[in-house]
């Protein structure tokens, strides 16, 4: 009771809540599906890029545009995700990203040339691009720092699988329907996420509808980090580096993000993404094993595909079937996540992880020797294991750690990373397998699976990279802190 004329005591806010309930999951696997949409629409048309170079008659050059444009749309895209959500709300601007991409998806399927098929693969990126930094920022503010991590655990797991279902679905679109299909199965998908999110997904007010956007830095990163890709990525396509693109990507690139990041420290508002934000705890330990995991996992993703098809001669079909006992692999990391997350140290997750993946790559560093299927699968499935369990721990300590006013900058910033290190890292071993096959046949040996071998070495050092970055995480477990 408080005496008569005093001002009644404030009442304490209701604490965080900490079991996963029915509407936290409905929420966050509506917003998966968006992901998971966009990350099955690029591995379905990497599928049918032999099948759609037929069709409209294009040569290797003309045709790598149509995974490429996709590529840059989508590095244009995450930057500004965490302004626009901040300006607009979240829920709208992710159904405005599906809607978008249903358009650019739609187009795509009614392309009438090459050079269309590009531009409107440009949509779809920039729809596809908002989809994962504000879908996790939504889940993140939903779920709160007391379950962010087990949440993931349990919903991470779905964008893992697209590399794995991908070619199984892009094989059998193709074996019984034609191209078009390839974007055509993105329409029930995506209407069924926006009906879902309608009924499901709660409106969050714009966080900062005043704030001014940095044009400045929308002139310098996006263009930058894209300039940089593309100089990559057409030295992977075997351009030289005396190739006048090539040059200008590479060295643009780089000028354009040194710009960026004087611009960003000097800046007195708020930048595109805060670099800043690097040089807080644990945000930057998590960011540097974050990109260098992306380039490890991402360039595996290229390889094995590109290696069961080009070193086995296995069909598109067959090769996704290889492919999902490390899909498999997966689910049950993040099984062992959502069970220990709460007790065991991220840093000890994450360094598990990648202690699975290097030793589920290392039989790949003997491609020469023949391994058998049996051990290609035991190999895949430790793989799996490990990158279900990387992930959720990183997520969960940026997120548990963030206000959640600065939850989709903070989204943004991490999903750049992942999409950049993803992108150099698959650039870089494109190159490094390009040179190895031209080595290997100058010197008249059966090239292609030693010149594998020797690229996913590449790979086994991404991972003992990443370490350094994973021994900064926190070695204390959310619950003993």
């Amino acid at each position: 009771m408080t005496a008569a004329g005093s001002p009644p005591e404030a009442s304490e806010p209701p604490p965080a809540p900490t079991e996963i309930d029915g509407r936290l999951l409905r929420t966050a696997f509506v917003l998966v599906l968006g992901t998971f949409m966009a990350t099955l629409d690029a591995t379905i048309v990497n599928v049918g890029i032999d099948t759609l170079a037929q069709e409209f008659r294009a040569s290797v050059t003309e045709i790598q545009w149509v995974t490429t444009a996709y590529l840059l749309a989508l590095l244009l895209a995450v930057p500004s995700s965490g302004w626009i959500v901040d300006r607009f709300g979240g829920r709208r601007t992710w159904i405005s990203a599906v809607v978008l991409f249903l358009a650019g998806s739609l187009l795509c399927a009614l392309a009438w040339s090459v050079e269309s098929l590009v531009v409107f693969r440009v949509i779809q990126g920039l729809g596809g691009g908002l989809l994962p930094p504000v879908g996790q920022a939504l889940v993140a503010r939903e779920a709160g720092p007391k379950r962010i991590g087990r949440i993931i655990s349990i919903v991470g797991v779905i964008p893992l699988l697209s590399p794995v279902i991908g070619p199984i679905v892009g094989g059998t679109i193709l074996g019984v329907a034609g191209w078009p299909w390839l974007f055509y199965v993105n329409l029930p998908i995506g209407l069924v996420a926006v009906l879902l999110a309608l009924r499901f997904v709660a409106p969050h007010p714009p966080a900062a509808q005043g704030a001014p956007f940095d044009v400045l830095g929308a002139a310098l990163l996006p263009p930058g980090v894209a300039a940089l890709v593309f100089g990559l990525t057409e030295v992977g396509n075997g351009r030289s580096l005396d190739f006048v693109p090539v040059l200008l990507g590479l060295v643009g690139g780089v000028v354009l993000l040194m710009a960026y990041a004087v611009h960003a420290v000097r800046m007195r508002g708020v930048p595109l993404i805060d670099l800043r934000l690097f040089t807080r705890p644990p945000f930057g330990a998590a960011a540097s094993a974050l990109i260098i995991l992306g380039a490890s996992v991402y360039g595996a993703v290229f390889l094995l595909p590109l290696y069961f098809q080009a070193g086995r001669g296995l069909t598109p079909f067959a090769a996704g079937l290889l492919l999902v006992p490390q899909g498999l692999g997966a689910a049950l990391g993040s099984v062992v996540v959502n069970r220990t997350i709460d007790k065991v140290a991220p840093r000890t997750l994450v360094l598990t992880g990648i202690g699975l993946i290097a030793l589920g790559t290392v039989l790949f560093t003997q491609l020469g020797s023949a391994p058998s299927d049996p051990l290609i699968i035991a190999s895949l499935l430790v793989r799996g294991i490990g990158l279900g369990m990387i992930g959720a721990p990183v997520m969960n300590i940026v997120y548990s750690s963030m206000p959640h006013a600065q939850l989709p900058r903070a989204s943004g910033a991490l999903n750049l990373l992942n999409v950049l290190g993803g992108s150099i890292g698959t650039a870089v071993l494109a190159v490094v397998l390009q040179t190895r096959l031209e080595a290997r046949a100058h010197r008249g040996e059966p090239g292609v699976a030693l010149a594998f071998a020797d690229t996913f070495w590449w790979t086994l050092a991404f991972c003992l990279v990443a370490v350094i970055g994973a021994t900064r995480l926190p070695r204390r477990s959310a619950a003993t802190e």
